[in-house]
């Protein structure tokens, strides 16, 4: 006898990560190329001495370091695995079976499953011209809405949001609705008009800002990530939170990160470079490529997706495919000058 399973998640696309092919160049994650700090790496070894005892559930030393960074009372903050798992305990803190999560589409893969898992729906709007539709996205909002997703810089094709269209939008929301603004790229934003969502965060009871250690401050690995709110958004996050869900060795290295941001922004800087470098190149060998803010470049090649990332795999190139006819394409890392090139050979000879 087979136990009884929800019927709804039949249907229920799975995750897909970007593949790791031995011997070849990956840049289809979004991680950062560099190795760790060696301040970090330091951090973490004294942290695993202690690994037999539980972690700080509430992750005191962290939060407290956070909200010194950011100048925000720490009780603004909820901590989690990483920004992804703070996405679906928000929409389980608001949304039933019924309710409706809106999303531009297409933007970040999770949003479509976590949404579906507490039973909700989901009405994605599509973009224009490989951005955020903010008008189209107001115009969406029905009695049903409990929550939407704004991702800027937009996670696969790499757009921002400026403040002038999000200050028009988040006035035609109602304030009942809950805003996520998704930032998991922010540290490599370098557009005087982009949006800093922690400065709406502060002044928006409504307005979430997401953020995470794993893309800028490099630890994909340990799943670290941060929600600025209202004070009881907050509260709730870290109560149906998973217990102890980020673990010691994250919180040592999370910190020891925070203390060594210039290091590390520094390296976003040159992430920065390589961003202009690369998508030049691909500009000037025909490719349409939407200005990014992000660690990556959007190519919209539609329904050559597949075809595309099969022949960067045939250089030794892994990118990372979204196949569909109509807003397929391919989302390509920024990694180190000699990836890049080794990416730019292959994406330049393809026919």
């Amino acid at each position: 006898m087979t136990a009884q399973l929800r019927a709804a998640l039949d249907a229920l696309p799975a995750y897909t990560p970007g593949r790791t092919v031995p011997g070849a160049v990956k840049l289809a994650s979004n991680e950062m190329p560099f190795p760790p700090l060696d301040s970090v790496v330091r951090a973490i070894a004294d942290a695993a001495a202690g690994i037999n005892r539980y972690p700080d559930n509430g992750a005191g030393a962290l939060t407290a370091r956070l909200a010194t960074r950011f100048d925000v009372d720490p009780a603004r903050i909820a901590v989690g695995c990483g920004s992804v798992a703070l996405c679906q305990q928000l929409v389980e803190a608001t949304c039933v079976a019924g309710d409706e999560v809106l999303y531009p589409w297409r933007s970040f893969e999770a949003y479509p499953i976590i949404t579906a898992v507490v039973g909700a729906t989901s009405v994605q709007v599509p973009l224009t011209d490989e951005a955020l539709d903010l008008d189209a996205l107001a115009a969406a909002v029905t009695d049903r809405t409990r929550l939407i997703f704004v991702c800027s810089p937009n996670n696969p094709t790499g757009t921002v949001v400026g403040r002038a269209a999000l200050d028009a939008f988040l006035d035609a929301v109602p304030d009942r609705v809950l805003v996520v603004l998704d930032e998991a790229y922010r540290e490599f934003v370098d557009d005087p008009a982009a949006v800093d969502g922690i400065e709406y965060a502060r002044g928006r009871d409504n307005v979430v800002v997401l953020r995470t250690l794993s893309k800028a401050y490099g630890l994909a690995g340990l799943r670290v990530g941060f929600a600025v709110g209202a004070p009881e958004v907050a509260a709730t996050l870290r109560k149906i939170g998973i217990p102890f869900a980020v673990n010691a060795l994250a919180q040592a290295a999370a910190v020891a990160s925070l203390d060594a941001e210039d290091e590390l922004l520094a390296r976003c800087r040159q992430i920065v470079d390589e961003r202009v470098r690369v998508r030049d190149a691909l500009l000037t060998a025909g490719f349409d490529v939407p200005a990014t803010q992000a660690n990556f470049v959007w190519l919209p090649v539609r329904h050559r997706a597949g075809e595309f990332a099969a022949h960067c795999e045939r250089a030794k190139v892994i990118v990372r495919p979204f196949t569909h006819p109509e807003n397929g394409g391919v989302r390509v890392s920024i990694g180190t000058a000699d990836q890049n090139d080794a990416f730019l050979a292959a994406a330049l000879s393809f026919g």
